[in-house]
């Protein structure tokens, strides 16, 4: 291949010179747009156009339309454009199928249009975008903030489309594709070679890009990652057919101990005897590429999904009596260091079946080294262990919320590397693409031996509409100049106890757990309970990780996503002071008692049975300890019935109220330490919707 006709690197985003930006961007574009539109020419003919690959995607007439559309959408938003190219296209070509599960059907009809008005809405969108990339006002650097940051995303995301297009065209019937001179695979092989284990020193990495970073990155990739790497072993090369042949001739595929429950369900659904893209024929084995069969390349990787990978190592591991796994998305990154790598040049062939350098296919897995393993990057993705996840300091972008927060599920694994076709941002090793673990791509694997397992990180957000309330509540942005409701009660109660023993603390009904970590600046050990376990989670992630993620209502089904570390309310290191617990407040167990202050902030309207719990909560306080009771008196038949209620009714025709049912039950063995007084709250329930409301608080000294 002439280096000169190099499929296009993404640009550096970066520099003084606007005329050169604008002539690469235009040139990256229109190399995009071109490859793009030449891959649709492996089809056969128009049926093939509207007969579906696979039932859980789209037939490929909406992604020829989408990537089109794509760009529509988003310079709208950034206002390089104020209206519609056709709306009908950008309508029905707006959303893909979001392949929920392995049997998760979508058979919705669509009246798609013809394969020539969309070539010709294409056309137009062509036309579009080159003339705002010679045309619209451009300041560099190009940052999230730049408008223009929206033309390299659709430049991007085509390329993104380019090879999960490919996916589906290589899983198309035979009779729907052709072979074409720019889509020709690669045609050596030889023989497989015997795969050896490499030891790969302990060392630390340090993920994640900055908002300034020269190049362009998808939401995912920017914050901050830190981890000390522990040293293990790595196969040399990937996993090739041969290899993988072992374990579909041993009857890897019919013994459910090698799979995960997810996996082998996987497994009877799609009744796999062997992998995906293999063909059999009597003895013969071939393998389907994207336009032909060929004979079986043993020397290539074997392209299978996560759980044939998963199950291999299983397998594997029983055979050698090791601990063989996949590696996690961090000992990817130490391979990558350890073979010393760097992104693909701008100028020369990559070292590397990568970028669309070579040929429209795997190659053998022998053939490109990077100083002891090979195929440290390319040829075929490489799954990991780790479910994707974000970096401390994740933040969405704006006019593509959607992009990474629907894989934050924990359902979702990393590839790493990059296949031979993965192009643009997908070939640096900062990208960060995740799939469901059933998905095919152009991916294969490599194996481990380590005798730890790799970390974990949730990456659920908090969708629910009261555990995200309470936890922006407790963490998130102050409101109407009213300061953090449980930073101020934790406050005042740490003023009552002067002088007194501050050992430890009970915050009873907790919720979230922002008081507890309050109380945990004054006191060495805090213990939290809630009667809802789904709150103490909460607690519990803060604890462990010092971050807390969850999802707030804008609008209607419209949300925004939310970051809060422990960090960043000064409370990071006092987490390993806090425990939590689920309980019953008017049915503690034994264990939780001796404690100098108990916090009881908007509980007692919400218990079952408040009586109980004031008349038996001295029992749980140490002699001199102080109780605080806090609450807005807000009486409801759902959470109490009418019967328990401290207050607010009538009482031998005199008003009694919540404090005078306090003060009534708590003299037996407290005393009042000075007059109740008011503290203010705000819960947001939308952008535009918010609960104010006033809490009384009374602090009351144990005394008998």
């Amino acid at each position: 291949m002439d280096n000169s006709i190099l499929f296009s690197r993404t640009p550096l985003l970066t520099g003084h010179d606007i005329e050169a930006t604008r002539q690469e961007i235009l040139h990256y574009f229109l190399d995009t747009f071109n490859r793009y539109e030449s891959l649709f020419e492996c089809l056969a003919n128009e049926e093939a156009y509207y007969k579906k690959p696979i039932s859980l995607r789209h037939p490929l007439i909406f992604y020829l339309g989408h990537t089109a559309t794509f760009f529509v959408n988003k310079l709208l938003l950034v206002h390089l454009i104020d209206q519609r190219i056709n709306p009908r296209f950008e309508s029905m070509f707006a959303v893909g199928v979001d392949e929920m599960s392995w049997d998760d059907l979508n058979d919705a009809h669509y009246d798609w249009p013809s394969v020539s008005e969309v070539k010709a809405y294409r056309q137009k969108i062509r036309n579009l975008v080159s003339h705002l990339i010679q045309e619209a006002p451009l300041t560099l650097p190009i940052n999230w903030q730049n408008p223009w940051w929206a033309i390299v995303m659709g430049i991007e995301h085509e390329r993104i489309h380019l090879e999960t297009s490919s996916v589906l065209i290589r899983q198309h019937q035979l009779a729907y594709v052709k072979p074409h001179p720019a889509w020709t695979a690669h045609h050596q092989t030889g023989q497989a070679p015997n795969n050896e284990l490499v030891t790969i020193p302990a060392g630390q990495v340090t993920l994640g890009k900055q908002k300034d970073d020269a190049y362009y990155g998808w939401d995912n990739e920017y914050g901050q990652h830190h981890a000390d790497v522990a040293s293990f072993q790595a196969s040399r090369y990937l996993v090739s057919n041969q290899e993988f042949l072992a374990f579909v001739a041993d009857n890897g595929y019919q013994q459910a101990a090698y799979w995960s429950e997810e996996g082998w369900a996987w497994r009877e659904f799609a009744q796999a005897q062997y992998p995906t893209f293999w063909r059999k024929q009597g003895h013969d084995w071939q393998l389907r590429l994207m336009t032909e069969e060929v004979p079986m390349p043993w020397d290539w990787p074997v392209e299978v999904n996560y759980h044939e990978a998963k199950a291999f190592c299983q397998w594997l591991s029983q055979q050698q009596q090791q601990n063989i796994r996949l590696p996690s998305e961090d000992e990817w990154q130490r391979l990558y260091q350890y073979a010393q790598l760097d992104h693909p040049s701008a100028s020369q062939r990559c070292e590397a079946n990568l970028h669309l350098d070579y040929a429209a296919s795997a190659c053998p897995v022998t053939q490109f080294q990077h100083g002891e393993l090979f195929d440290v990057v390319g040829n075929v993705w490489q799954w990991t262990e780790t479910p994707t996840y974000p970096f401390t300091g994740f933040d969405v972008h704006p006019i593509y919320d959607d992009f990474t927060t629907p894989t934050f599920d924990d359902r979702h694994n990393l590839i790493k590397g990059g296949s031979w076709i993965s192009c643009g941002n997908e070939s640096h090793h900062s990208s960060r693409y995740a799939f469901r673990r059933h998905f095919f791509q152009h991916a294969g694997f490599r194996y481990i031996v380590a005798d730890h397992q790799p970390l974990t990180i949730s990456s659920r957000y908090e969708t629910d509409k009261l555990m995200s309330e309470y936890a922006e509540f407790h963490y998130g942005d102050s409101y109407f100049g009213v300061a953090n409701f449980s930073q101020s009660l934790a406050q005042l109660a740490i003023a009552q106890m002067g002088n007194r023993p501050a050992h430890h603390a009970l915050d009873l009904g907790c919720a979230s757990g922002r008081a507890s970590f309050e109380l945990a600046k004054h006191f060495q050990q805090v213990t939290g309970i809630d009667f809802s376990a789904r709150f103490i989670q909460q607690g519990v992630q803060l604890a462990e990780h010092g971050v807390l993620r969850y999802a707030i209502c804008e609008e209607g089904e419209l949300v925004s996503y939310k970051e809060r570390q422990l960090r960043d309310v000064d409370l990071h290191q006092v987490r390993h002071k806090v425990s939590f617990y689920q309980g019953d407040a008017c049915n503690l167990k034994a264990q939780f008692t001796d404690y100098d202050l108990i916090f009881a902030a908007n509980l007692i309207d919400r218990l079952y049975d408040p009586a109980k719990f004031l008349s038996t909560i001295h029992q749980r306080l140490n002699m001199g300890g102080v109780l605080m009771i806090a609450s807005p008196y807000t009486w409801l038949e759902e959470h109490t019935p009418r019967a328990n209620w401290l207050g607010g009714f009538k009482k031998d025709g005199e008003s009694f109220s919540t404090f005078d049912g306090l003060s009534a039950i708590l003299s037996k063995h407290f005393r009042l330490m000075s007059e109740p007084q008011a503290v203010p709250f705000v819960i947001r329930e939308t952008k535009r919707k918010f609960q104010h409301s006033m809490s009384e608080v009374s602090f009351w000294e144990r005394i008998q």
